[in-house]
């Protein structure tokens, strides 16, 4: 495969894989644990994409935010972090990109200890020049702090023909910040028009479409 596009810097959740299942299921187990109650609705797709630290507080409350963070990471990190499943066409587009020389950096706001153990998981650690993530100190608390790393990692000149694929507005964000266009991963957890409205330069409704946008 020829690409356009290099480095492709690829968000995680709702971009590679469905990791709602495990997000949220961990999400519920913390709360149980913890006898809160959440509001009915309060805990969906919306929820995922931005750290959990800063939505947290607007599900359970400032002052029991920080518990539930730790709560919830020890439910995720036990199991539901592997509770995730690849999209249809995702293994083999990775497997293309990497195999014919695109640099791949994964660019998530999920803890990067999490997200190299996903990627373990699902056989694709050496497939990436880089796996960044936010640290769990809250280091990198934005989707710009990420890619800006992610770009440090790979090198100089790294903007130079790289494109971001992400499904949510904060991808588009923080590509943005470093002058890199997003392209609009349509199958994952974004709002109808969300990705449009945030810039993306396309959105894409398949990975058989995001294979052919990048060749």
């Amino acid at each position: 495969m020829r690409s356009l596009h290099d480095p492709v810097l690829l968000d995680l959740d709702g971009t590679l894989v469905d990791s709602a299942p495990g997000i949220l299921g961990s999400l519920h187990a913390a709360f149980a644990e913890m006898g809160v109650e959440v509001a009915p609705g309060a805990v969906g797709r919306h929820v995922l994409g931005p750290p959990l630290y800063t939505t947290l507080p607007g599900i359970v409350g400032d002052a029991a935010a920080d518990e539930a963070l730790v709560v919830y990471r020890r439910h995720y990190a036990a199991r539901g972090l592997y509770d995730c499943t690849p999209y249809p066409g995702i293994d083999a587009l990775l497997r293309e990109l990497s195999g014919a020389g695109v640099r791949l950096a994964l660019a998530t706001s999920k803890a990067e200890v999490y997200a190299e153990r996903i990627l373990d998981h699902h056989g694709w650690t050496d497939l990436f020049t880089t796996i960044t993530g936010d640290t769990l100190d809250a280091g990198r608390p934005t989707k710009a702090d990420v890619v800006a790393e992610a770009l440090r990692r790979i090198g100089p000149g790294a903007t130079d023909g790289a494109v971001m694929v992400g499904d949510r507005r904060n991808d588009v964000a923080g590509s943005a910040a470093h002058g890199i266009a997003c392209l609009g991963a349509g199958w994952g957890y974004a709002d109808p028009g969300e990705l449009e409205e945030a810039g993306a330069v396309t959105v894409l409704a398949t990975v058989e479409d995001l294979a052919a946008a990048l060749r």
